[in-house]
């Protein structure tokens, strides 16, 4: 349980990170895209659609379940 919760944070907190403030020089993005780990897929899918009815303007997040794999790839 306690793993789940830490996951659960995780999760959130990088989909709130993402929709923050741009860095100075950092280009504009107009979307937020989640790709990585299937064992937080359908949390992050519920959290995005969370956030895509709470925000009627905005593109809907894109949440993809590769793998962990999948998602260091992209990331790194």
């Amino acid at each position: 349980m306690r793993l789940t919760k830490t996951v659960a944070f995780a999760a959130i907190s990088a989909l709130a990170l993402s929709a923050c403030g741009d860095a100075p020089g950092a280009g504009s993005r107009d979307s937020v895209r989640a790709v990585g780990s299937s064992t937080v897929y359908p949390f992050a899918k519920a959290v995005a659609e969370s956030l895509a009815r709470s925000n009627p303007g905005m593109k809907s997040p894109l949440i993809e379940s590769t793998g962990t794999g999948g998602g260091m790839k992209l990331f790194c």
